[in-house]
């Protein structure tokens, strides 16, 4: 089968289209998909760069997001059947540990995504539990079942599970054109919230407006945390959303309302902060980390997918060729939307 792959550690430049043998079946609950179309996200360029700790074998086949067409289904899943239209979770679980039993699936012990701890989706033939599948809406296009579940389910479980955001509130968004970002904002918008978004590009912020986006703020050319006190009548944002890091992290805090909740799903721009533990209790801020989400959750996005309300925006299709152009792209901050690969020719 043919299929995207990093030949070694160090970067965009290790990537290749290779020949690679095709993935079999190898327990009851296995599901083999051909893949239609897999997606990009930031995480695929850290994997590219080499995470710490990772131990890959090389070729390694990478990404985390796809869609495809069922194949073949182990003897004992029941609810798929070859030819159904299926979408990728990528997160593996054990099922069996104390945090699967409870239902917190991303608490797992011995969590694993795909493209970053085994075999990833940018390949013509991948095989996952069955339980990792969901059905693509009947009207949904491969491109934005591709795209769907990393963003959309990491944006959820940050909004919804954990900063409990209410329609009387007040969200910061950073970043607004990255996947996790423009999901955040449509997930706002679905509960009622007040959204404020930020980005250096007036391209995406335009696109923010049009997604709807109640206020949209360049941070090269404001000051952040005073425009969303002037925004919210000097209070400030109920909640944050940042997934930038070092950049951000003093001006998330400062935008912050007293009692608000800042929720974090990654570090772009790098790990470490520093937080004034006076400030944090006396404001009496939570800081809540986050990372993918469960299966119930899963299934909830999959249900607003399915009505139409969760769709992910498309930036651009390229071919399994031109994937290390997309990747490139998406280093650069370019993208205003989801990078799809198209794999199926």
């Amino acid at each position: 089968m043919k299929a995207l792959t990093l030949a070694a550690a160090g970067g965009i430049e290790q990537l290749r289209v290779q020949e690679l043998p095709e993935p079999a079946i190898q327990s009851a609950e296995d599901v083999l998909v051909r893949v239609q179309a897999a997606a990009l996200n930031r995480l695929d360029l850290f994997v590219a760069a080499g995470l710490p700790g990772a131990n890959l074998t090389f070729p390694h086949v990478v990404g985390s997001d796809a869609a495809g067409v069922v194949e073949q289904v182990g003897s004992a899943v029941r609810q798929l059947a070859t030819g159904d239209r299926v979408m990728i979770n990528p997160a593996l679980s054990c099922g069996g540990c104390p945090a699967c039993s409870e239902g917190e699936d991303s608490l797992c012990a011995s969590l694993k995504v795909l493209g970053e701890h085994s075999a990833g989706t940018a390949a013509e033939l991948i095989v996952v539990p069955g339980r990792n599948l969901a059905p693509v809406p009947s009207d949904m296009p491969w491109p934005q079942a591709a795209a769907f579940s990393l963003a959309t389910l990491t944006a959820w479980r940050m909004l919804v599970t954990h900063a409990r955001l209410r329609a009387d509130e007040t969200v910061l968004i950073w970043g607004i054109g990255g996947g996790v970002a423009i999901a955040a904002l449509q997930i706002a918008r679905l509960v009622g919230a007040r959204t404020i978004v930020t980005s250096s590009s007036h391209q995406k912020l335009e696109l923010a407006r049009r997604l709807g986006a109640d206020v949209a703020l360049n941070h090269q050319e404001s000051d952040i945390r005073s425009a969303v006190r002037q925004h919210t009548g000097g209070r400030g944002a109920d909640v944050v959303v940042d997934s930038v890091g070092e950049q951000t992290w003093s001006d998330s805090l400062r935008a912050l309302r007293r009692g608000g909740r800042m929720v974090v799903c990654g570090a772009t721009t790098g790990p470490m902060v520093a937080l004034d533990l006076r400030r944090l209790f006396w404001h009496q801020w939570s800081i809540l980390g986050s990372t993918l989400g469960s299966r119930s959750e899963y299934a909830a996005i999959v249900e607003h997918a399915a009505a139409g309300r969760l769709w992910p925006v498309i930036d651009r299709v390229v071919s399994l060729e031109e994937a290390p152009a997309a990747y490139r792209r998406l280093q650069r901050g370019e993208q205003a939307g989801k990078l799809v690969i198209e794999v199926a020719q």
